[in-house]
């Protein structure tokens, strides 16, 4: 049986980018025998990010929050929009290739619950770094999770990431945290639920627009993380 896909999109301010995604998005999905959506899931754009996303008719659906709140919850509309059995996020300026899903769907049909893109396994299939800095924030970041909520898992933070449908509405319709850490916490749920996580690498290119500030949002995802056990009671 063939898989329906659902492929969820956070977006803000991504006027500059969003449609040129979507159409490499649309491009190789329309080439699968799968049933597919995208849901450019909107958060709180000034822009005409969700125009652009209506552009394309009914091949693409738009969501949007009514104001700013973070790609945490933008995610997690989403992921509970969205009506695929796999339903896979992704970063909109594609930093993971559109054909990377096929690693994800491969191991969600091979009784994996949640399926990592990891930039951390080979770093050979990092095509483009980011600066030094960024990329040295991010390891030690990832040591703090290790310590503080989940071990074991190279890269909690690469945006491609992919869970069944049962997993996504569990983990999702629990998450809590707004923010960047949101991938922190629902690997923490998922964790605790005793779902089966598989860490894939994946081709990575980074893109020097990115909208994290590596001193405050670093230290804003520090308070998070320190906060998910408090707020799920564990």
């Amino acid at each position: 049986m063939k898989p329906y896909l659902s492929i969820i999109i956070p977006a803000y301010n991504e006027a500059d980018r969003i449609e040129a995604s979507l159409q490499k998005a649309v491009d190789y999905l329309g080439q699968k025998d799968y049933e597919y959506e995208i849901i450019v899931a909107d958060d709180g754009s000034t822009d005409n990010t969700v125009a652009i996303a209506n552009k394309f008719g009914d091949k693409v659906k738009a969501y949007a929050l009514p104001k700013n709140t973070g790609k945490g919850a933008a995610v997690r509309m989403g992921m509970l929009k969205a009506k695929g059995d796999i339903r896979i996020f992704t970063d909109a300026d594609f930093s993971t290739p559109i054909y990377e899903i096929e690693k994800i769907i491969y191991s969600l049909k091979n009784n994996f619950d949640i399926v990592i893109g990891s930039r951390a396994l080979d770093y050979g299939m990092v095509k483009e770094h980011q600066p030094f800095y960024r990329e040295f924030m991010g390891k030690m970041f990832n040591k703090f999770v290790q310590l503080l909520v989940i071990k074991g898992i190279k890269d909690t933070q690469c945006g491609f990431k992919g869970f069944t449908e049962e997993a996504a509405i569990n983990i999702f319709s629990k998450a809590k945290i707004d923010g960047f850490s949101f991938d922190v916490e629902a690997l923490y749920l998922a964790n605790k639920a005793g779902y089966r996580i598989d860490e894939v690498p994946v081709e990575w290119y980074n893109d020097d627009r990115s909208k994290v500030n590596p001193i405050t949002d670093s230290i804003k995802m520090l308070i998070e993380i320190m906060r998910i056990k408090k707020i799920h009671n564990f």
